[in-house]
């Protein structure tokens, strides 16, 4: 079997970033997945199923309903290695084409106030493992850290 293009990405010298992890084209449109990589890969304990799910929550809430990414967002979810996450916007598009989005999502998060949308027996599959809290300071912590100062070395893969 093939390894796949996630799993060819050297993680040993994988930065904090938003990077481009692969394109595809379906019936002639382009799609393009995103790494949004919040922790340092073996080098950082990873986040905390609680807050991954509180962010995966609020991150889809706030791109289906963004008034120019809501048509646009096909997927936001987290990493099975609790590193970061995937967003695949509809597309042809690189790194520096979102980080304005990116940004604007990761303030949305810091500032949330209230209830988690979806955060409910109904509407969740999980909804006890949240943590509202540690989401925000995580997401503090990247957009501080690398959002605020993102050079391209946080936004092309190294070999």
């Amino acid at each position: 079997m093939d390894k796949i293009a996630s799993f060819q990405v050297n993680h040993l010298n994988l930065l904090r970033g938003i990077y481009v992890s692969r394109k595809d084209t379906i019936n002639g449109q382009t799609l393009t997945t995103f790494d949004i990589r919040m922790k340092t890969p073996n080098k950082e304990p990873v986040m905390n199923t609680a807050e991954i799910h509180t962010i995966e929550h609020l991150g889809a809430t706030f791109l289906r309903n963004h008034p120019t990414y809501k048509d646009q967002t096909i997927y936001f979810g987290p990493m099975g290695c609790r590193t970061g996450f995937y967003v695949i916007f509809a597309g042809d598009l690189t790194s520096l084409d979102i980080i304005p989005v990116i940004k604007e999502l990761f303030e949305f998060i810091i500032d949330f106030k209230g209830e988690v949308p979806g955060a409910d027996a109904r509407s969740c599959g999980n909804y006890l493992d949240m943590n509202l809290p540690m989401a925000k300071y995580e997401a503090q912590v990247f957009y501080k850290e690398v959002l605020c100062c993102l050079r391209q070395e946080n936004l092309e893969y190294q070999p």
